[in-house]
């Protein structure tokens, strides 16, 4: 892995000093850059490791820009050690060349205010936006995940550009805090690691089943693809029709080391290309239907909308019988069928209010926990991964 760096002094963002734009999102607004309504906009190539992806930042730019990518994400942290490849050096050759350049960091939540701090770092070096790889260490960390997200929210600011990029099966994964680093505050992106052929799956599926377990966080998905694994050019330019049939407004792809020569043609035209001329009215996806039984994070998020329209329900994690017939009495009010099951007519009058906000990180002891409606953690904190549809690969997403 590269060195690491001392601190540096600050710097205010690059290309989003002076050239802001709003773009109204479900729970706040963001910033974007000149020519993007968001920094993640068009054709993405994510850097790990700056030494075998050119090696210098005019190697970099030139490529890129011969390649037509729009924006490069680079690792800019490992936990709370800064990487010694992000500098404002850097980012001032990727800006001059017009290139937007988001840093990235692998979190583990071990000391997520420090990791904070170390992100706020790469914000301060120039980054237009900043991505947290969160993974399976943060499974069942909500007070981590909080914690990470207050100090970095106190640090960059309310509205920089943050994204989250994680695993694409929210389902796999009931104790991993999407409610927390997608919530209201928190980020404004989701970047699912949707890597198909690791998961073995087909790109058609991979685009169903992410957003329809994503939808209900109402977070602007920009589909992250692979380029590893020998992929087929049938199936980069598929990724690429699906993100347009999906009203994606940026791809990105793991990873510039991994790319070769041809694949580095297929990935970098501009995203239009190769879409058709119709596009399927996808936009709006299908939600998953959650019901009695069911456990785990976007039980949470559902528990904590009922909040929000007037419903006292134990934000628990657990479809169970308090939360079965919340629903019945939701759905009866808005003239819905009184299945209780939040399907995705259901889902889509739930979230028309924001959630009730929850700070794990202050709820402290049981007691207390009981006292504001919840538990101390969900329950579901504590459930096994299904499945790691993406291998854990520390540092590297």
């Amino acid at each position: 892995m590269p060195a690491r760096s001392t601190q540096p002094s600050v710097r205010r963002p690059g290309l989003i000093t002076g050239l802001v734009a709003t773009c109204a999102l479900a729970f706040g607004a963001s910033t974007a850059t000149a020519g993007a309504a968001t920094p993640l906009d068009g054709n993405g190539m994510w850097i790990w490791q700056l030494s075998a992806s050119g090696g210098t930042a005019d190697a970099v730019a030139k490529k890129a820009t011969k390649r037509n990518i729009d924006v490069v994400m680079i690792k800019s942290s490992d936990a709370a050690n800064p990487w010694a490849q992000f500098t404002p050096e850097l980012v001032d050759v990727l800006h001059d060349a017009g290139l937007r350049v988001c840093a990235w960091q692998f979190v583990y939540g071990g000391s997520p205010r420090p990791e904070a701090r170390v992100g706020a770092q790469a914000v301060n070096e120039g980054a237009d936006c900043l991505l947290i790889d969160a993974e399976g260490h943060y499974e069942g960390r909500y007070k981590a995940a909080d914690r990470y997200i207050d100090e970095l929210r106190d640090r960059i600011g309310r509205d920089y550009p943050l994204a989250l990029a994680s695993f694409p099966y929210v389902d796999y994964h009931p104790s991993f805090p999407f409610s927390v680093f997608l919530g209201p505050g928190a980020a404004q992106y989701n970047v699912p690691q949707m890597y198909w052929k690791t998961i073995g799956t087909s790109v058609r599926k991979i685009y169903e089943h992410t957003y329809e377990v994503n939808a209900p966080f109402k977070r602007p998905i920009f589909p992250l693809g692979q380029t590893y694994l020998n992929v087929s050019r049938k199936s980069v330019f598929r990724f690429r029709k699906y993100a347009r049939r999906y009203d994606a407004a940026g791809v990105s792809w793991w990873s510039w080391q991994e790319t070769k020569g041809k694949e580095w043609r297929w990935v970098g035209k501009p995203l239009g290309d190769g879409a058709g001329k119709s596009r399927a009215a996808v936009a709006s996806s299908a939600h998953t239907t959650l019901a009695r039984g069911d456990a785990g994070d976007l039980v949470v998020w559902a528990q904590q909308h009922l909040a929000a329209h007037g419903d006292a329900v134990a934000v628990d994690g657990t479809y169970g019988t308090e939360t079965v017939e919340a629903v019945r009495r939701f759905q009866a009010a808005e003239g819905l069928t009184p299945s209780g099951e939040i399907d995705d007519a259901t889902w889509r009058v739930l979230l028309e209010r924001p959630p009730v906000p929850i700070d794990w990180s202050r709820i402290g002891s049981p007691a207390v926990a009981r006292a504001a409606g919840t538990t101390a953690v969900p329950d579901s904190a504590s459930l096994d991964t299904l499945r790691f549809e993406v291998p854990l690969t520390p540092g590297r997403p």
